[in-house]
């Protein structure tokens, strides 16, 4: 495989084939985000990109899934990924599915109809970084969407047929906006109704503009247990109609999987037990993103 850089993808796609068709994020501007902070972002050329499904068509034959990196394949222009998605199909018969992130921009690029297209082609999952549901936050934090506007990508999303993965990030509001960070973030959650929420935990990466609030003492990191309070008011104030909230991540300090609404209420008694330490939870140098 032709990979180039920093090649990320959710924690659901470990065992995909990973099949990188862009380099970079195509926005690369949100504060907390370090991942491709010196890579411009450009899409591969098909000659590359067609080696490495033959790649994989030789050497990938036990992976059931691809995922399209990196930061926001979804961007690509249709007839080109319409091509690539033919050519996995084609070359890769045994794939069951294929899934990218995306982005409220790139959702928005593309017409309902082309998304169905793109869903009936084999893209099966795209996943979507929120972050907060805190329009103050998400204009902070330079995301470039507010929370009308995720809302309406997210249902476009799932409209056109895809499974749709929801990212938010404890601790993004820092303390001052943390309790209407997890009350927003829950609205929004509510109003998309997406099939899968994972929550993350900030971790400050040094060379971000967070990171560089955080030293100028212009942000402030709320405390593991600020975090579980934060979680515990979002998942409150989340209403899906059957949706999995994992908060598992590497970040995270006390892992949940939870299907909501029915363990809703197990899964506060469980935080509420960690706040009162009466569950251990898991140390800073255990935590990674």
């Amino acid at each position: 495989m032709h990979y180039e850089g920093n090649i990320i993808r959710p924690p659901s796609e470990a065992n995909s084939i990973l099949l990188q068709v862009t380099v970079g994020c195509s926005r690369n501007k949100c504060t907390f985000c370090g991942t491709y902070l010196e890579e411009r972002f450009r899409i591969k050329p098909d000659s590359i990109i067609m080696d490495d499904i033959e790649f994989a068509a030789q050497y990938c034959r036990r992976q059931r899934r691809v995922f399209l990196c990196d930061g926001d394949a979804l961007i690509i222009p249709q007839k080109r990924l319409l091509k690539i998605l033919q050519a996995i199909k084609d070359r890769l018969p045994w794939v069951t599915r294929v899934g990218t992130y995306a982005n409220a921009k790139s959702l928005n690029m593309k017409t309902l109809a082309e998304l169905e297209t793109l869903k009936s082609r084999g893209l099966g999952i795209v996943y979507m970084g929120l972050e907060t549901g805190d329009d103050t936050t998400l204009k902070k934090i330079n995301k470039g969407a507010m929370s009308s506007q995720m809302i309406d990508m997210g249902k476009k999303a799932k409209q056109a047929g895809f499974k749709l993965s929801v990212t938010v990030l404890l601790g993004i509001a820092g303390r001052q906006r943390s309790h209407r960070h997890a009350l927003e973030t829950g609205r929004v959650l509510s109003a998309i109704d997406p099939d899968y929420i994972g929550a993350l935990s900030l971790m400050p990466i040094p060379g971000t503009p967070l990171f560089n609030d955080l030293q100028a003492a212009k942000f402030s990191l709320i405390e593991p247990d600020e975090m579980l309070a934060e979680l515990r008011t979002m998942i409150t104030a989340t209403n899906l109609s059957s949706g999995l909230f994992h908060a598992n991540h590497a970040s995270n300090y006390l892992p949940i999987k939870a299907r909501l609404p029915r363990d809703k209420d197990a899964t506060l008694k469980l935080i509420d037990r960690a706040l009162a330490g009466n569950i251990a939870l898991k140390p800073e140098y255990l935590r990674a993103l």
